[in-house]
């Protein structure tokens, strides 16, 4: 594919913005590749798209075949800013030059302290705080939980139904799904509660009292089974991501957030694929104004580099002796470089109301899709992360992964990139860049309709 500049409502484009299909999916090169993979590479680690990629920018990804594919995954909500964003490039490029590595515990480095400058003014709340950076979203989700154990003195931990929190031991533990985030690989971490979700698809007394009754329900049971004086913190996705894209019913935040106030819990709000504009507001969090005690943060945070950041209150985080927190790698200057680029990004190009624009297209589009196929049960999310859920049939609550999964194939053959999630497997999930041009949005859209169609039709 020929590069060129093309303008869009949120900047300029390298690569041709363009969805076009020259071999079969996956093509001849790609083939090659997964045969060295096999013979190479852990067969644990699974790929959702059978290609392999030679570029990406905007709304696009293009494989080593020539192939480019409408891009609705954003490598898991991480290319906010799009992919090989020139800010991020350039920034980086300019740092790698300068000095890639010397430990901020050895020799510090203004970039990683203008990180955490930015996310204690960003994160919800006028409070202050401090920040430390880390590798990955589990890397800070771990840090997160081991800070509230620290300055609570207290040990238990609440994680709630169809959360993902990652894949190491603690968070595995965190994480409510058993294949494939955590079968086989126990014992887990102890001290680790599960309590119900708001989940208003699926709430036995219906969504309209979904939110009230979900909270009242975790509140009893934690107060039960665990007693408020022996939990350190709550966990919390503010829209579950891995889980189906829940998005908790009205009240629910809130009224956990103001029972943890209440008795001196700390609210971790996982804002890991939530954060950085993907929901139509910086965190998602802001949306019922829930200002948690501590944030995680990664994904979207350096445009594709590894980071992570745990933000949180100044007398929770200042408890913590010197030497307790920190690692190897975390807050590399290239990718603080990154992240304080992509955070100009999103700033000058008004990320979060171009996430709201996004949702304003595909939420309506989606629910018409609904009023055709009976095979979507649900249509939910919140700016540019929404999502379906598919079922047997008209009325019907049971999963239909095998549907799911056959539309999404229909959708990586056509040249549209999509993910499945959800506790059942039954939840087709869009997380489209925020910099995608409008005609890539449409035609995508137009490509699940097809597919859609087509796997109806076909079964």
């Amino acid at each position: 594919m020929s590069s060129q500049i093309i303008g869009t409502p949120s900047g300029v484009h390298r690569l041709a913005q363009e969805r076009r299909v020259v071999t079969g999916i996956p093509g001849p090169r790609s083939r090659e590749l997964q045969e060295r993979r096999a013979a190479a590479v852990a067969p644990g680690v699974s790929s959702v798209l059978p290609v392999y990629v030679a570029d990406a920018g905007g709304g696009v990804v293009v494989d080593v075949d020539g192939n480019s594919l409408i891009d609705f995954g954003s490598g898991i909500a991480v290319t906010n800013v799009g992919n090989a964003n020139p800010r991020v490039a350039e920034r980086v490029a300019a740092q790698a030059e300068r000095f890639t590595h010397t430990c901020f515990m050895v020799a510090p480095y203004e970039s990683y302290v203008a990180v955490c400058e930015a996310l204690n003014r960003l994160t919800p709340g006028d409070h202050d705080k401090r920040t430390f950076l880390v590798n990955s979203g589990a890397e800070a989700v771990e840090n997160a939980v081991k800070a509230a154990r620290y300055a609570t003195g207290r040990q238990a931990i609440v994680a709630f139904d169809h959360g993902y929190h990652g894949r190491t031991l603690l968070t595995m533990t965190l994480t409510a799904k058993n294949m494939p985030y955590k079968h086989g690989f126990g014992p887990y971490a102890p001290e680790v509660y599960r309590m119900p979700m708001a989940y208003p698809f699926r709430w036995p007394g219906g969504a309209e009292n979904c939110g009230p009754e979900a909270a009242a329900q975790a509140i009893d049971q934690i107060t039960k089974q665990i007693g408020p004086e022996n939990v350190a913190g709550v966990v919390i996705e503010p829209i579950q991501g891995e889980g189906g894209f829940i998005e908790p019913a009205p009240g629910f935040l809130p009224a956990i957030a103001d029972f943890c106030r209440t008795h001196g819990i700390l609210f971790i709000a996982d804002e890991v694929q939530t954060g950085f504009a993907r929901t139509g507001d910086l965190f998602a969090c802001e949306h019922e104004g829930v200002v948690p005690d501590i944030v995680t943060t990664a994904k979207g945070i350096a445009g594709g580099l590894p980071l992570a950041a745990v933000t949180g209150r100044a007398d929770v985080l200042d408890k913590i002796h010197p030497g307790g927190l920190g690692g190897t790698y975390g807050g590399n200057p290239v990718s603080c470089e990154a992240a304080l680029a992509v955070l100009e990004e999103i700033e000058n190009e008004k990320l979060v109301d171009r996430a709201r624009a996004i949702g304003e297209v595909m939420l309506p589009r989606l629910r018409a899709l609904a009023d055709r196929h009976p095979e979507i049960g649900d249509v939910r999310g919140r700016g540019a992360m929404t999502a379906v859920e598919l079922v047997r049939g008209a009325g019907a609550k049971e999963p239909n992964p095998e549907l799911t999964a056959e539309v999404a194939r229909r959708c990586h053959a056509a040249g549209l990139l999509v993910l499945t999630a959800g506790t059942h497997g039954n939840v087709l999930r869009f997380l489209p860049p925020l910099v995608i041009p409008e005609h890539l949005l449409s035609e995508g859209l137009d490509v699940l309709e097809e597919s859609f169609a087509a796997a109806a039709s076909a079964g």
